[in-house]
């Protein structure tokens, strides 16, 4: 059986960590994967994480299944981090949610839900998107499409082929958007453009399913909520998929939330009993660690407080990188104007230079990134962007 298997291709930015694991230069600098790093190129336990920690540990008594639809205290706290705790749609009971296996888990279950509505839908994703949207929801059986994004010649948002684009989506159809921090672009809409796409999200009909991974990494935990926020309150329905993994550095511990909002209460608990269905059928139940260290994080006034600090420190530091960079570019006598890196927000970064470019850094200076350009900007630190600005500005 197995010998029919085809062969598949390397995952670009996995094969990127093996690449950078073999390569012998001491100064190899890996801007690929997609982890926070603090400036010693750790990926640190939050202080807030192990004091919650070890609450659980003091606490928890048994290790039987939780709930199907996860830590109730998790789903209520990331409920009100993402939507806010006084959102009408949560005091109007429309909101149904389950805990998933990270952000990744969302998607999928959400997408499976999707299909489960109709199975001829249609997903629209921005060109470009982070590059696992497209298995996540096309694997479950559902047609992708693209809208326009991201210009790489002047390093913004095509927001009018954007708008023009989606006025012409059927109704029915779904719009994923990033609710912050864009990955790969870190190019994000202003309020301005959200208000426009939330009434054209009304006007057309189309179902808006926002990916929220990166909350607290571009302007502050509210701030960055805001677009998300919006279309809550503008449209009948929308779903959302979030994650932890960044915030709150659960990568390894896969925890997110899969939202649904929907047009009355009554709705809700139908949509509620299906998501829980299609769960079922795909991992049975969910984990509990990583859900109760948020939980227990988000119920305690002071361990939140001091989340949110960690979190500010991590966007501070990201800021300051970003200025880092674009300075030691302009030193470097670079050709091109990189200062849009200092608008850009979050965790990542197109350069938009070209693929021969990229391999040229990798192959001549050890420099991994992945070849559409995204740079992982915490990978950077005071350390390595001298001798990363040069190596960009000798392969201009």
């Amino acid at each position: 059986m197995f010998e029919n298997l085809p062969a598949l291709a390397p995952d670009p930015i996995l094969g990127l960590s093996t690449a950078f694991k073999k390569d012998t230069n001491p100064a190899k600098i890996d801007l690929g994967v997609g982890v926070y790093k603090d400036e010693h190129g750790n990926t640190p336990i939050l202080k807030s994480i192990v004091e919650a920690q070890k609450q659980l540990m003091e606490s928890e008594t048994s290790k039987v299944y939780i709930t199907p639809q996860g830590v109730p205290g998790f789903i209520d706290g990331m409920l009100g981090l993402i939507l806010g705790k006084a959102s009408p749609v949560l005091l109007s009971n429309r909101v149904a949610a389950v805990q998933a296996p990270g952000g990744c888990g969302a998607l999928r279950i959400l997408a499976e839900l999707l299909k489960r509505c109709n199975p001829d839908t249609k997903v629209w994703v921005s060109d470009p998107t982070w590059a696992n949207h497209i298995p996540l929801i096309g694997n479950a059986g559902l047609e992708l499409a693209s809208y326009p994004y991201f210009d790489k010649a002047t390093a913004s948002i095509k927001f009018d082929e954007m708008m023009s684009c989606l006025a012409d989506v059927k109704k029915g159809d779904v719009v994923l958007l990033h609710g912050c921090c864009h990955n790969p672009t870190g190019a994000d809409l202003t309020k301005e453009q959200w208000q426009q796409v939330a009434a054209l999200a009304n006007k057309v009909g189309f179902l808006p399913f926002i990916d929220v991974a990166y909350q607290g990494f571009g302007e502050g935990l509210d701030e960055d909520a805001y677009g998300l926020r919006l279309m809550a309150e503008s449209v009948p329905e929308m779903i959302i998929a979030a994650s932890c993994s960044k915030n709150f550095g659960l990568y390894r511990e896969r925890v997110g939330l899969a939202v649904m909002i929907t047009p009355n209460s009554a709705n809700r608990d139908i949509v509620q009993s299906q998501i829980q269905y299609v769960a079922r059928g795909i991992y049975s139940m969910p984990p509990s660690y990583g859900g109760a260290l948020v939980d227990i994080i988000l119920a305690n006034k002071s361990l939140t407080h001091m989340w949110e600090g960690e979190v500010a420190d991590m966007r501070e530091r990201m800021i300051q990188l970003r200025k880092l960079l674009v300075d030691n570019l302009a030193a470097q006598g670079a050709s091109k104007d990189f200062s849009f890196i200092n608008q850009q927000k979050g965790m990542f970064s197109f350069l938009c230079i070209a693929p021969e470019q990229v391999q040229k850094l990798r192959n001549e200076n050890s420099v991994y990134f992945v070849d559409s350009s995204r740079v992982n900007i915490a990978g950077i630190n005071t350390k390595n962007v001298e001798v990363l600005a040069a190596a960009i500005a000798g392969v201009l």
